[in-house]
């Protein structure tokens, strides 16, 4: 598969901003899968070793099946539903980089706090760890890390301090030439001190930086995307929010969810669709994001990009899933194979 279809998720992202001169006049479709956890949020979907994975930040206070008393860090096979052993204990709001050999994962003492720890791993079960960031005075939150134009790129949340934040919360920027040591971008590379501004997903390519965060709005929180090419400048999508609470969240997605959990789902709060990341898997897009109340009471949920289909095709004719190829798959006399 060719590296530009391993990003072909991004791309079509990204066109939710591309509609100027007729290049979008329409947002591509993303169609909710529904639920598959509860009291899950910030999770990651990496491939690792040529296997999807979902990163996950176990709370303490929040997920039942967590009874150790701690929060904690870990990852799900997704094929198979295995978990990894457990690493962070006591550590919060995660996220997950893969770069060749080598898992990433950055996460913070505890929401607020100043410090960013960084844990390295090669095969999921033997863990390093070392102080990635510590800014004092800050309250640090959620981060995303992206490769970017020669040099690693960090998005962090912050929540304090209110001279530094502006309307919480704030998304500010860090530097790293190896992953493990981080340093803080100029105070002008940040968004954005006049709203709400967190949840943070960040990618590059072709030269410029693709966010989507969570924004804030009367009653509820949906997420925006936007681009830059110097972490200064951004450019707002007209095609926003990008998502946002339905009915369709409380679709079961997951078999194995428990007749109480089934039940609690669909009576559920549900104002916000937040904490949305992606990643891509055998010419797939797979889309990550929670919803709930925004106070705690929160599931986890997948979701799939479509785009022109829903709009031109009979809902009996809508494919379950897009898969991108290199090329079609063709006969030994060269003829297209339809099945």
């Amino acid at each position: 598969m060719s590296g530009k279809l391993l990003v072909v998720g991004l791309v079509v992202l990204a066109v939710l901003i591309l509609h100027r001169a007729g290049i979008a006049q329409e947002p591509p479709k993303i169609r909710k899968l529904g639920t598959i956890d509860c009291d899950m949020v910030e999770t990651t979907p990496v491939v690792f070793q040529g296997k999807l994975y979902r990163f996950e930040y176990v709370r303490d206070k929040y997920y039942k099946p967590n009874t150790t008393g701690d929060s904690y860090f870990r990852f799900i096979h997704v094929a198979s539903g295995e978990a990894t052993p457990a690493f962070a204990a006591g550590y919060h709001l995660g996220s997950a980089y893969v770069e060749g050999d080598t898992v990433y994962v950055h996460g913070v003492t505890k929401g607020g706090k100043p410090t960013i720890a960084v844990f390295w791993s090669k095969d999921l079960k033997t863990w390093q760890s070392q102080t990635a960031i510590e800014i004092p005075g800050w309250g640090i939150y959620n981060t995303s890390v992206c490769k970017g134009d020669g040099k690693y790129v960090m998005a962090i949340e912050v929540g304090e301090p209110p001279e530094e934040v502006g309307a919480r919360f704030t998304i500010r920027f860090a530097t790293s030439k190896n992953l493990l040591d981080w340093e803080l971008t100029a105070s002008d590379r940040v968004y954005s001190r006049q709203k709400y501004t967190a949840c943070p997903a960040l990618r590059f390519l072709d030269g410029e930086y693709y966010m989507v965060y969570l924004e804030s709005y009367p009653g509820y929180w949906a997420p925006h995307i936007i681009r830059s090419k110097d972490l200064v400048t951004w450019e707002e999508s007209p095609f926003k929010p990008i998502m946002k609470h339905s009915d369709e969240d409380k679709r079961i997605a997951n078999p194995k969810l428990t007749e109480e959990q089934r039940e609690r789902i669909a009576k559920a709060v549900n104002v916000n669709n937040s904490d949305l990341d992606f990643c891509e898997f055998e010419g797939k897009t797979i889309i990550l994001y929670s919803w709930g109340d925004q106070h705690g009471i929160e599931h986890l949920a997948e979701a799939e990009l479509f785009m022109w289909c829903t709009d031109q095709l009979p809902y009996f004719a809508l494919p379950r899933y897009i898969e991108y190829r290199a090329e079609l798959p063709r006969s030994p006399v060269g003829r297209v194979l339809k099945r």
